[in-house]
């Protein structure tokens, strides 16, 4: 009865069920467990091991490099950490996800704004959540090949399908018009759809240095504020701080 049944499960790709079926069988019946209680832990362990299986996919797909976390972030660097804490650590809470929300943050370089990013963007991860980490410039490398090879279509849809994206970097190079116009595509197709987190050297005054046009720079920032979180980090870069002596 056990192999059918393995074999059974086989069939419906419920692994974890497999893997577990004859010590739970075993310890439900020391224990005398009733069947529905039995049932209902196999099952759990299948939910808990797609989870994890869940988490790891959007991890590896992510493009993140590393694991950040914001206990590593030094809030008593500078006096706009500080008073942005509360601020900052409720967006770890990814409420602004389901409330399809973006978040801006500006700073000169060194301030801590992709950081924060990737630690948001970590946490996405591990909720479960589809998460895209990429410079912007790598992002519309990949557009312009794309429409080069007529194939525009389906990498818009792999930027514009992620629940959260970060564009990291923009600000240090202009994107000219085709970029320019790439991006506004991938921004104006997830205003109020996705989330979307920007990490930027320059105020929204400043964009027109970045985009092909001031019209489109406007057209843009406005998407992007119309529902967002601002946050504006001050002070030295944290990567030139004094290091302690040895």
């Amino acid at each position: 009865m056990v192999e059918k049944i393995i074999e059974q499960c086989k069939q419906l790709r419920l692994k974890a069920v497999i893997l577990n079926l004859e010590q739970v069988l075993e310890y439900a019946s020391t224990q005398n467990w009733p069947c529905l209680k039995t049932i209902e832990h196999l099952f759990d362990l299948e939910l808990e091991q797609r989870r994890q299986n869940r988490i790891l996919l959007m991890f590896k797909r992510s493009n993140l490099l590393e694991k950040p976390t914001v206990d590593q972030f030094d809030f008593d660097h500078h006096s706009s950490r500080k008073k942005q804490k509360t601020k900052i650590l409720n967006l770890l809470t990814l409420e602004f996800i389901r409330q399809k929300m973006d978040i801006i943050l500006i700073g000169n370089p060194g301030v801590g704004k992709s950081y924060l990013a990737k630690c948001i963007a970590y946490a996405a991860t591990q909720a479960g959540i589809k998460t895209l980490f990429t410079s912007t410039m790598d992002m519309l490398n990949h557009l312009i090949a794309a429409e080069a090879d007529h194939s525009l279509l389906k990498k818009l849809h792999h930027y514009q399908s992620q629940d959260l994206l970060v564009c990291d970097e923009i600000g240090y190079l202009p994107l000219g018009q085709q970029g320019s116009n790439l991006f506004f595509q991938v921004i104006s197709h997830r205003h109020q759809v996705k989330s979307t987190i920007i990490t930027t050297n320059l105020p929204f005054g400043d964009w027109g240095k970045i985009f092909d046009s001031t019209t489109v720079a406007t057209a843009i920032a406005d998407r992007l504020v119309y529902n967002a979180h601002v946050l504006i980090l001050e002070g030295p870069s944290y990567r030139k701080r004094s290091k302690p002596a040895e």
